[in-house]
C-alpha cells in the first residue's frame, strides 16, 4: 500500500497540490466571510440580548441543514462550482463565530465599559480600544471551531465540481483506492492543524497588525479567484460524470473525440460530480454542456415515468429520447452498446452451496438472505422494493451501505448477497456469480450523451464527435476498463485514450 501511496504522490503531485490550493482557497474565502458577517451582526446585537439570542437560534437551525440537500438547493440558483460551495460553508461557520463574538463581548466588565464612557471615550473608539481586545481570545476560539468545520465540509466541494481534497475522497471511496483516501484525508488534517494554529497565533498580535494580516489574506484571495474566473472562461465545453471511474473514463473518451472533431473547442470535465439530480440541474442551468446518462435512469427518476419500462432496449431509449426532448428541450445522442444493469450477485462458494443460478432461485434460501444494498437501490422503485414484488422474495435482513464497502462486506461474509451494476470491476476482482434476471424485471440501462438541444445547435461538432461511441464499448470492455482503473490503479484517462486508440476511433 505505501509503495502505492508514494506513486500516487509522485505521479500526480500536480493534481494533489491544485487540490490543496483549491481547498485552502475556498476554506478562506468561506471564513473570510462568515466572520464579516458573523462579527459585525454580533457587535450590533450585543446590546440587544433578545434578539441576539434570536439570531442564534437560527443560525444554530441552519447549521442542521444536511451539507447535501443545502448543496442541492443551491444549485438551481448559483449553479455549480465555487459560489455554492461557499455559500454552504459559510452557512456552517456563521454560528460558531457570531456565538463566540457575542459571548465575548457580553462578558465584558460592565465597571470598564462605565470608566470609557465616563473618560468620553466614543462608542466605536470604546469598541476597538477596549472591547474587541478583551474578546478577541474568545472570538478567536470561535474562528477557530468555524475553520476546523469549514475544512471538514469543504470535501463535499467535489460533488459539485468546486474541487478541492474532497475529490481525493471520493474517488478513493468509489475506486477502491486508499492511496487516494489516505492523501484526501490526511492532506485535510494537516490543512486543519496548521491553520488552526495559525489563527491562534494571529490572535497574540495588536489589532492594527491583525487587519493588516487579514487585508493581505483577502487581497491574496480576491487575486486567487480573479485568475480562476479569468482562466475559466477559456473553457468553451464543460463535461461532468457521476462518482465512480466509468463514468470518469467516459467524459475522458468525449473529451478526446470532441477536440479531435473540432480543434477549435476547448473542453473542461469535471469528475465524481455526485447524483444524478446534481448533474441534471447544472445541466439545466447550463453551468455543464454534456453528460452521461443511463436510459433506465432518465424513464424512472428524470421523466418519473409511472408505467412500466420496456425491456427492449431500443424502445426504453426512445422513450427516453422523446421524453427529454418534448419536457426538457434535450438531446439525447445515440447509446453505447453495453448495458450498465442492475443485477444480484453472490460468492462463487454460496452460490455452489445453493445452486444459485437466477434470481428466482433465492426464493428457497430467502430467510437465510442478508443482502447488503447500496442506499439508492433499497428505496428506488426499479430497485429492491420492486424486485421483490416481481420475484416475491422476502430476505432475512438488509443492510444500506456504500457502494464500494458493500462488495467488501459480501466478500468477508457480513452479508451474503448484495446489488450491483453488470460493468462493475468487483465481479471481475472477487471472482463474483451475477445471478440471472430470469424474470427480466430489471430495465435497460444503455448509456449516452445527454446535453441540451440548444448547446447542440450552437456547437454542432458535438453531434458527430460524441456519435463515434454509438453502439461501442461491450459489457466487459467496460468491465475491464473500470477493473483497471479500480483496481490496478491506472487513470481514467489513460485507459480511456487506450480503448479510443486499439478500437480506431482516434486518428
Amino acid at each position: 500500500m505505501w509503495q502505492n501511496l508514494w506513486h500516487t504522490m509522485v505521479t500526480q503531485r500536480g493534481q494533489i497540490w491544485e487540490a490543496l490550493l483549491q481547498h485552502i482557497g475556498l476554506s478562506l474565502l468561506s471564513l473570510l466571510i462568515a466572520a464579516a458577517i458573523a462579527i459585525p451582526l454580533a457587535i450590533i446585537l450585543t446590546p440587544h440580548k433578545k434578539i441576539a439570542e434570536g439570531v442564534l437560534q437560527i443560525t444554530s437551525v441552519m447549521q442542521t441543514i444536511p451539507s447535501l440537500a443545502l448543496l442541492g438547493i443551491l444549485i438551481p440558483f448559483v449553479g455549480i462550482g465555487t459560489v455554492p460551495s461557499v455559500i454552504a460553508l459559510v452557512v456552517y461557520a456563521v454560528m460558531p463565530i457570531f456565538q463566540s463574538t457575542y459571548s465575548g463581548l457580553s462578558e465584558i466588565d460592565p465597571s470598564l465599559q462605565e470608566a470609557a464612557t465616563a473618560f468620553g471615550l466614543p462608542r466605536w473608539m470604546r469598541l476597538f480600544r477596549i472591547d474587541l481586545p478583551l474578546a478577541m481570545p474568545t472570538i478567536i476560539g470561535g474562528l477557530r471551531v468555524a475553520l476546523v468545520l469549514i475544512i471538514g465540509t469543504a470535501t463535499l466541494a467535489a460533488l459539485i465540481g468546486a474541487g478541492g481534497l474532497g475529490t481525493y475522497i471520493l474517488l478513493g471511496i468509489e475506486t477502491n483506492n486508499n492511496s487516494y483516501l489516505i492523501i484526501g484525508a490526511v492532506l485535510s488534517a494537516l490543512l486543519a492543524i496548521f491553520f488552526s494554529a495559525l489563527i491562534r497565533w494571529l490572535g497574540r498580535l495588536s489589532l492594527r497588525r491583525m487587519v493588516e494580516v487579514v487585508a493581505i489574506a483577502v487581497a491574496l484571495i480576491a487575486g486567487a479567484a480573479g485568475y480562476q474566473s479569468y482562466t475559466a472562461k477559456t473553457a468553451t465545453i464543460t463535461i461532468a460524470g457521476k462518482l465512480g471511474s466509468e463514468p470518469d473514463i467516459l467524459i475522458n473518451m468525449y473529451k478526446e473525440l470532441i477536440e479531435q472533431q473540432d480543434h477549435k473547442l476547448q473542453v473542461v470535465t469535471k469528475p465524481n460530480f455526485g447524483a444524478t439530480s446534481f448533474l441534471f440541474k447544472a445541466l439545466q442551468s447550463n453551468q455543464i454542456q454534456v453528460y452521461p446518462e443511463f436510459t433506465g435512469t432518465v424513464t424512472q427518476t428524470i421523466l418519473k415515468s409511472h408505467t412500466k419500462t420496456s425491456h427492449n432496449p431500443q424502445q426504453t431509449y426512445e422513450k427516453a429520447r422523446a421524453g427529454l426532448s418534448s419536457e426538457y428541450q434535450m438531446s439525447y445522442l445515440k447509446p453505447m452498446k453495453y448495458q450498465n444493469g442492475y443485477d444480484l450477485a453472490v460468492t462463487q462458494q454460496f452460490a455452489k452451496k445453493y445452486d444459485l443460478k437466477t434470481i428466482s432461485d433465492l426464493r428457497e434460501i430467502a430467510t437465510k438472505l442478508h443482502a447488503g444494498f447500496d442506499p439508492d437501490f433499497d428505496h428506488q422503485k426499479d430497485g429492491y422494493p420492486g424486485l421483490q414484488k416481481a420475484y416475491n422474495l422476502q430476505m432475512g435482513s438488509i443492510r444500506t451501505m456504500e457502494p464500494s464497502i458493500r462488495y467488501k462486506a459480501l466478500v468477508n461474509g457480513k452479508v451474503n448477497v448484495v446489488d450491483g451494476y453488470t460493468t462493475d470491476a468487483e465481479i471481475q476482482q472477487y471472482h463474483l456469480v451475477v445471478l440471472k434476471d430470469d424474470l427480466h424485471y430489471f430495465p435497460p440501462y444503455q448509456g449516452a450523451p445527454l446535453l441540451k438541444t440548444s448547446t447542440l445547435k450552437k456547437y454542432p461538432a458535438l453531434k458527430p464527435a460524441l456519435n463515434k461511441l454509438a453502439n461501442q464499448i461491450t459489457e466487459k470492455d467496460m468491465q475491464t476498463m473500470n477493473y483497471d482503473v479500480q483496481v490496478k490503479h491506472e487513470k481514467a484517462s489513460t485507459v480511456a485514450h487506450h480503448y479510443l486508440l486499439t478500437h480506431h476511433l482516434l486518428k
